[in-house]
């Protein structure tokens, strides 16, 4: 696998491909990968010749307060784990790489990105509309692989391609889960035994929810259960359960239509985020 970490060097390997006819699969990551990043490289492996992954942790999609700083890295076993896993090239750049002198364009972003995430981390889908539609433009992917446990980034993603007439097909990989339910995730590193013990509530409350809904339940009524058992589990702040539809990302009052159960609240000093298909 090779390693690169400026634009021209990722250019010029994709359209080396690209000239041989071959499609090539783009994955994006922050990095400190686990198994659910591997599954979405062997997806791309399943859509194209060619796998690229990409490791930047995005400055403009973290609020001053954020962990911006302490998110967890380990380039060189990303790097292991890359090459184990098929990929074909890493581009790591730098944030000078990304977001060179003079670069000026911010993205505001409506429809999917409002509620939810976006109110409790409003700068969030700004940012990452704007680095994956710079990675989407540097790479020249034919696909693009992400994770359904960013339920609400994938609904950005997919709206900023649409909007923005961008030439890349989004797909997406469920997710993937530790043997208790707890759905994984890079800042899982911050808990302690006890809190990971107690962080597979959050997969519980999502289950009860779903599960009530099919049984005819309101959604304010199975949140509101599943809010209240996540206070039960040790959670010290609930910011929100919701049921949103699969398809618009709207608000549903029932299930009547395929929906999404979202959730995130936080456990100590970490904050969980999960959903489930309902």
């Amino acid at each position: 696998m090779r390693v690169v970490r400026d634009a021209a060097s990722l250019k010029a390997a994709v359209a080396a491909w690209h000239a041989a006819g071959e499609r090539v699969a783009l994955v994006p990551t922050m990095g400190y990968l686990h198994e659910g990043h591997l599954a979405l490289v062997a997806r791309g492996r399943e859509l194209a010749q060619r796998v690229v992954a990409t490791i930047f942790v995005n400055p403009t999609q973290f609020a001053p307060h954020e962990d911006l700083g302490r998110y967890p890295r380990d380039e060189a076993g990303d790097i292991a784990k890359l090459e184990a896993a098929g990929c074909d090239l890493l581009f790591a750049p730098s944030v000078e790489v990304m977001y060179p002198p003079g670069f000026a364009t911010r993205i505001s972003m409506g429809g999917p990105a409002e509620g939810l995430e976006g109110t409790h981390r409003p700068q969030m889908f700004g940012g990452v509309a704007l680095v994956c539609s710079r990675l989407f433009g540097l790479s020249g992917a034919d696909v693009a692989v992400f994770g359904e446990k960013d339920w609400q980034q994938v609904m950005v993603v997919r709206r900023v391609a649409a909007d923005l007439a961008l030439p890349i097909e989004i797909v997406t990989v469920p997710t993937v889960r530790a043997a208790d339910g707890l759905a994984l995730s890079s800042r899982n590193a911050y808990l302690d035994a006890e809190a990971r013990a107690k962080a597979v509530a959050m997969y519980q409350a999502l289950s009860h929810v779903a599960e009530r809904l099919k049984a005819g339940a309101t959604a304010a009524e199975a949140c509101g259960e599943a809010e209240a058992r996540l206070g039960e589990a040790g959670f010290r702040q609930v910011d929100y359960v919701a049921l949103r539809s699969e398809d618009g990302f709207e608000e549903m009052s029932g299930l009547a239509k395929p929906g999404r159960v979202l959730g995130a609240a936080w456990l100590g000093q970490v904050r969980l985020i999960d959903n489930l298909p309902v």
